[in-house]
């Protein structure tokens, strides 16, 4: 278990290693530029919600709605981590206060991170209160909602559309420009392949030439030739 943890927090070979595999992947993927671009885009705007464990699913459903690429949208979710959920986190919810005219709280860990598991734990024991007889308490769910989830909700949108753009912009050359050069390498070794086949055909071409000619000066030689032969 605690592996798992840190591999979440920390992956094997770093988070640079992980973004570049992450990367690759992206640009091997078998669509068009676009759409690859179009599901990256969405999964970064994705990681400017609060729907944090459902990623995976609303990136899904946008790449779907948007016309782009699945597994670009769920790889592109992979730009939230643990090192940017905190300032993608701060950023949103001071947004969302401002537009709804309320004060942020700064300190994060006392504020944020408390009525997170506040909120995770009231779930909880709500889901248990449904099948025995303990008493359901909302107070943390309604708290969480009104300080942190909905004003990160209208606060993600602007800076998740702007990052989103961004990456759409970026990754469409990139991608347009790998596949280009992939293409290009496939095809010069379809080509060297081609160039060796008929190489090989015109040498055993050139072997049944002189295969006859050889008979045939065997037939035409004298008889007393062919004999010492």
């Amino acid at each position: 278990m605690l592996r798992i943890i840190a591999d979440f927090l920390w992956p094997r070979g770093g988070w640079g290693r992980a973004f570049l595999y992450v990367k690759h992947r992206i640009r091997r993927l078998p669509d068009s530029p676009e759409r690859i671009s179009r599901g990256v885009g969405v999964g970064v705007f994705t990681t400017f919600t609060p729907f944090y464990g459902m990623h995976f699913v609303v990136a899904a459903v946008m790449a779907r709605l948007l016309n782009g690429n699945l597994l670009a949208a769920l790889s592109g979710t992979f730009f939230g981590n643990p090192l940017t959920y905190v300032p993608i986190g701060v950023i949103s919810l001071q947004l969302g206060h401002w537009i709804l005219g309320e004060d942020f709280v700064e300190n994060v860990d006392d504020s944020l991170v408390s009525k997170f598991f506040g909120a995770g734990k009231d779930l909880k024991n709500n889901l248990i209160a449904l099948f025995t007889d303990d008493h359901a308490d909302w107070t943390g769910l309604v708290r969480f909602f009104d300080e942190v989830f909905y004003p990160y909700l209208l606060g993600g949108l602007l800076p998740g559309i702007i990052a989103g753009t961004i990456c759409y912009m970026l990754s469409v050359p990139v991608v347009r420009a790998y596949q280009q050069r992939r293409r290009a390498k496939i095809k010069a070794k379809f080509d060297a392949i081609k160039r060796a086949a008929d190489v090989s055909e015109a040498e055993l071409a050139a072997l049944d030439v002189k295969r006859p000619e050889a008979s045939f000066a065997e037939d035409d030689a004298p008889e007393p030739l062919r004999k010492v032969n």
